[in-house]
């Protein structure tokens, strides 16, 4: 008897294990979440504890459910990390207090969820190396992209150079600085953005034919999975870097899963799943049928609104049931344009998030130029006008 009853107990908790196991990648909500107006808050909105007060306030002042709050941008860091340099917006030094566990501070306080922002692949912006010889571009050179003729990306102001994902080492120190921000912030959620390959002109000039991540500890890997060179199966190749980005993102979702269970995993994306997986090898149709995020964040930055309705539409499908918070272009002077595509994004997915809060509200980054003071008081009108429709919004339920 005892024999038959410890065989029956080792088989349900196999049973159990199992299914456990399979419900890993299952988003926790999309059942039962509740609507999100979220705020996307750059890294270039602040630069002092009394900045992030006010960014606050002003979130919650504008209804606001979840602010998202970028604490990486480019290898560097907005928080007092374990793995990387402070921002060079800080002179690569401490600046005296923690702008990610103020935000989480100051948001909670107010009611709100603050959500760690990150920028995954960047490693740097600019025309010239970091001074800081620890900061990833100086430190790791290996990581970095190279084409099939072994020149490596060259820096731009205008854009990112990136790291490659391909890399084993490379997803395990990404996996690391995520678990460092889950792990020591009280965040409740982590947003990734930048989860692709950024390809773009400048990272890839016009009429170049650099074809990326050829560097020969890549092309080994590629090869030994498939048995093939990257120019003799071009289809196989795409698809094998992207690939390697969904490993990236299965390694932070079971690191979220045994870290902090209750943290929100959600990333930004393309709207055209085919588009951005033969230009930018981010495969969102993969991380939706696997259901690899909490929510997706579509950026849907069109200010046509049927355009806006039918991307809305479209991610019905899309989704196949991950909930949707619909990101929208703020900034608009037609003010019943932004709150048609507002109303319409909360109808079809009960989820919108704006970009950016600079758009709205005074930011830190704004230029005291005449250019810069024009924005400023175009600004001003559009948030005169734009408050009084975020905030009935908001009381409607909507």
């Amino acid at each position: 008897m005892n024999r038959i009853y410890t065989a029956a107990t080792l088989l349900v908790l196999l049973v159990l294990s199992s299914f456990l196991g399979s419900c890993e990648s299952i988003p926790k909500e999309a059942k039962t979440r509740t609507r999100t107006r979220a705020m996307w808050v750059t890294r270039f909105d602040y630069k002092t504890r009394a900045d992030l007060e006010t960014i606050a306030e002003n979130c919650r002042s504008a209804g606001v459910t979840t602010i998202l709050f970028q604490v990486r941008g480019n290898g560097t860091a907005f928080y007092r990390s374990s793995y990387e340099p402070w921002a060079e917006q800080f002179e690569f030094s401490d600046p005296g207090f923690d702008p990610l566990a103020v935000m989480v501070e100051e948001g909670h306080r107010r009611g709100m969820q603050v959500h760690a922002w990150i920028n995954v692949m960047p490693a740097w912006r600019g025309g010239t190396p970091p001074k800081e010889l620890k900061q990833l571009y100086n430190a790791h050179p290996e990581w970095m992209w190279y084409d099939q003729n072994g020149k490596r990306q060259e820096l731009s102001k205008d854009f990112y150079v990136s790291l490659n994902p391909a890399l084993p080492e490379v997803r395990r120190y990404l996996v690391n600085v995520c678990r460092d921000i889950v792990g020591r912030y009280g965040v409740d959620g982590l947003h990734l953005d930048y989860i692709r390959m950024p390809s773009e002109p400048p990272a890839t000039p016009k009429g170049s034919n650099s074809d990326w991540l050829r560097d020969p500890k890549t092309v080994a890997l590629f090869e030994a999975e498939t048995g093939k060179k990257p120019d003799q199966d071009r289809a196989a190749w795409t698809q094998w870097k992207a690939d390697q980005i969904t490993n990236l993102l299965r390694d932070i979702r079971h690191m979220v899963n045994t870290t902090k269970r209750n943290c929100e995993l959600t990333a930004a994306t393309g709207t055209d799943p085919k588009h951005h997986l033969t230009n930018y090898a981010q495969d969102i149709d993969q991380w939706m049928k696997d259901s690899l995020l909490d929510a997706v964040y579509p950026m849907n930055y069109t200010d046509d609104v049927a355009k806006y309705s039918q991307v809305c539409d479209q991610w019905k499908v899309i989704a196949r049931g991950t909930p949707v918070v619909m990101g929208m272009m703020m900034g608009s002077k037609d003010i019943d344009n932004q709150v048609a595509r507002i109303q319409r994004a909360l109808d079809v997915h009960n989820g919108v998030s704006y970009f950016a809060y600079a758009e709205l509200f005074p930011s830190a980054g704004d230029g005291q130029d005449a250019a810069g003071k024009d924005k400023a008081f175009v600004r001003e009108r559009i948030r005169k006008a734009m408050m009084p429709k975020l905030d009935e919004l908001s009381r409607s339920g909507s």
